[in-house]
C-alpha cells in the first residue's frame, strides 16, 4: 500500500511538472481572420501546438483584437504578447533597413521580392536581435496598386486628395504627388473611405478586397510599385524559455508557413484584381505621364532611403544586385 501511495505521488508530481512546463502563447494579428496572412498564421499556430504535443499552444487573435496593428511590435518587444505579426516597413523609424521592401520600384514582382528578402534577411535578423526579438518568418503582400475615388490621369487630378498612409514611404509618396497623407491602420480603412477621411491609397489587392473598397473607391491602378512584407516575431525571453525540441518545432512550422504564404500571395494577386472588376471597379494601368510621375517620386525616395540606411543599406542593395 505504501509503495502504491509513493508511485501515485510520484505520478502526480510528474503530471504537475509537465503541466507547469506547458505554455499558451497569444498571437497578435492586425488583419481580419479571412485574410490569407491570418489564415496561414492560424495554420502555423495549430501546427506548433500539434508538433509540441500541447507543450506550446499558440492561439491567434486576428483583426487587431489583442493589440492594434501599430501596437504589435512594441507589445511583443515588451513581452505583453509573446508572439505577433507586423508590417515590417511600418517600423522604419526604428531602423531604416526595415523599409527596404517598400523602396519604390526596387522589386516589383515576386521573384525579385524574394531575392531582395534573401539579400536583406541577415540584416533584418540582426536588427531584431538587438531589440531582443526572435525572427520566425516573413510573408509578402501582392504588388502595390493605387486606389482612387476618381480617375487619375494627371497630377491635377490627384492634387489635394486625402491619402491613406501606412508607413513613411507611402506618406512621402503622397506628398511627392501632391496629396495629403494621413496614417490609417487596415482595420479602420472601410470607415475612413466611407467618411471621406481617405480618398486614395497605395496598397495591395488583398487590402482592398478584405475591406470591400469597391463600395467607396471607383478606380484601381495596377502600378506594381513594391511588395511589402509582414514578419512574425517572438519575444526574446519567451523564446529562450522554450526547450530545444519546441524551438525546432516552431522553426519548422515557420518555414512551412513562409513557403505557403509566398505561394498564396502570388496565387491571389490576379484574383483580387478580377474581384475588383467583378464588383464594378475600373482597373487600369497608369498612363505614361502618371507612371513617370510615380517613378520620379520613387527615385527620390530610394535616394533618401539609401542616405538614411547608409552603408548597411548599400550592402543590402549590393547583395540584391541593384
Amino acid at each position: 500500500m505504501k509503495t502504491f501511495t509513493k508511485l501515485a505521488g510520484s505520478a502526480a508530481l510528474l503530471l504537475a511538472a509537465t503541466t507547469a512546463q506547458a505554455e499558451k502563447w497569444d498571437m497578435a494579428l492586425a488583419y481580419s481572420a479571412t485574410n490569407y496572412h491570418s489564415e496561414i498564421a492560424a495554420e502555423f499556430a495549430a501546427a506548433v501546438t500539434d508538433a509540441t504535443g500541447g507543450d506550446l499552444e499558440i492561439v491567434t487573435h486576428p483583426g487587431g483584437s489583442l493589440f492594434g496593428g501599430s501596437e504589435i511590435f512594441g507589445a511583443v518587444r515588451k513581452g505583453l504578447a509573446p508572439i505577433g505579426e507586423r508590417l515590417i516597413s511600418a517600423l522604419g523609424n526604428d531602423n531604416a533597413l526595415f523599409e527596404v521592401d517598400s523602396v519604390p520600384f526596387l522589386a516589383t514582382g515576386f521573384a525579385d521580392s524574394k531575392k531582395l528578402y534573401e539579400a536583406s534577411k541577415p540584416a533584418l535578423i540582426e536588427a531584431l536581435e538587438e531589440s531582443r526579438l526572435h525572427f520566425l518568418y516573413s510573408c509578402p503582400w501582392p504588388p502595390q496598386g493605387f486606389y482612387s475615388i476618381k480617375s487619375a490621369n494627371s497630377l491635377d487630378d490627384v492634387a489635394g486628395m486625402k491619402f491613406r498612409a501606412y508607413n513613411a514611404t507611402t506618406s512621402k509618396m503622397a506628398e511627392g504627388l501632391g496629396m495629403l497623407p494621413t496614417k490609417i491602420e487596415a482595420a479602420e480603412l472601410s470607415q475612413a473611405f466611407a467618411t471621406g477621411v481617405a480618398q486614395s491609397m497605395i496598397s495591395s489587392g488583398s487590402t482592398g478586397y478584405d475591406r470591400k473598397l469597391w463600395e467607396h473607391v471607383s478606380h484601381y491602378y495596377d502600378v506594381k510599385a513594391w511588395l511589402p512584407r509582414n514578419m512574425v516575431i517572438v519575444n526574446g525571453k519567451a523564446w529562450s524559455r522554450l526547450s530545444d525540441d519546441n524551438k525546432a518545432a516552431l522553426t519548422a512550422a515557420a518555414g512551412d508557413a513562409e513557403a505557403k504564404c509566398w505561394a498564396k500571395a502570388e496565387e491571389l494577386d490576379s484574383w483580387y484584381i478580377e474581384q475588383f472588376e467583378a464588383n464594378g471597379m475600373t482597373v487600369e494601368t497608369l498612363n505614361p505621364e502618371m507612371q513617370a510621375e510615380f517613378e520620379r517620386v520613387g527615385a527620390e525616395l530610394k535616394a533618401a532611403w539609401l542616405e538614411r540606411a547608409g552603408d548597411a543599406g548599400q550592402a543590402v542593395l549590393d547583395a540584391y544586385g541593384n
